[in-house]
């Protein structure tokens, strides 16, 4: 590897400034509400639907209060919006009758809710409470760490791994958002723009120096 994480870390905060999150949000319920929706649909079009949404089901009761034919329309643009249905009416439900109807602030508790996984939970602690409890490997995370040469592996939970060793965990929720940054204005996934990129002439996948992309499958 020609570096490391934290070298890439250090860079790229002089670089960015990313908020906690990219997803809009006005309570902890609301993030988790939104980072359900997010799962295989951009941060965009999830912000586009959910100010409506957040005003008709403030909290989890009231996702429990319509059908799910209902709500299944309400999140239609979203895609998945059958699972997506299930998945919040559930959720609410454990919610309401286990966690007095907030969101529990332990990846353990997060977990147990439906449609909840690691990427999400990670995402709501460290958006919502502050909580340093991994780095969530979306697919800008999983593309710019592969090319960086910052791990080998595929799978969501080796790259979080690699990703953490190499990082002071008090930047684990800071990583994770200036990668995506870093994914989205220079390493996108089509036409990136290595010229532009601080790690040009070191990166293993840089196009400047001739390398092949070690992110594509």
């Amino acid at each position: 590897m020609p570096f490391d994480a934290s070298t890439v870390l250090s860079t790229l905060e002089k670089l960015h400034e990313p908020p906690r999150t990219f997803l809009d949000f006005d309570s902890p319920f609301h993030l988790l509400v939104a980072t359900i929706l997010s799962a295989q649909c951009t941060d965009k079009r999830v912000n586009m639907v959910t100010p409506a949404l957040f005003k008709k089901y403030p909290l989890p009761q009231d996702f429990l209060a319509v059908p799910e034919e209902e709500l299944r329309r309400d999140i239609f643009t979203c895609g998945h919006y059958n699972n997506k249905a299930k998945y919040l009416r559930e959720t609410s439900r454990i919610l309401v009758e286990k966690f007095n109807s907030e969101v529990p602030q332990t990846m353990e508790e997060l977990l147990t809710l439906l449609g909840v996984g690691r990427k999400t939970a990670t995402v709501v602690l460290y958006a919502a409470f502050q909580r340093q409890e991994g780095i969530a490997v979306d697919t800008h995370v999983w593309r710019v760490s592969k090319r960086l040469g910052l791990t080998k592996a595929n799978s969501q939970g080796k790259i979080e791994l690699d990703l953490m060793r190499q990082t002071p965990r008090a930047k684990w929720g800071l990583f994770h958002t200036l990668l995506i940054t870093h994914g989205r204005t220079v390493c996108t996934a089509r036409n990136r723009q290595c010229e532009k990129c601080p790690f040009k002439n070191d990166c293993p996948s840089s196009l400047v120096t001739g390398k092949i992309d070690l992110a594509k499958k």
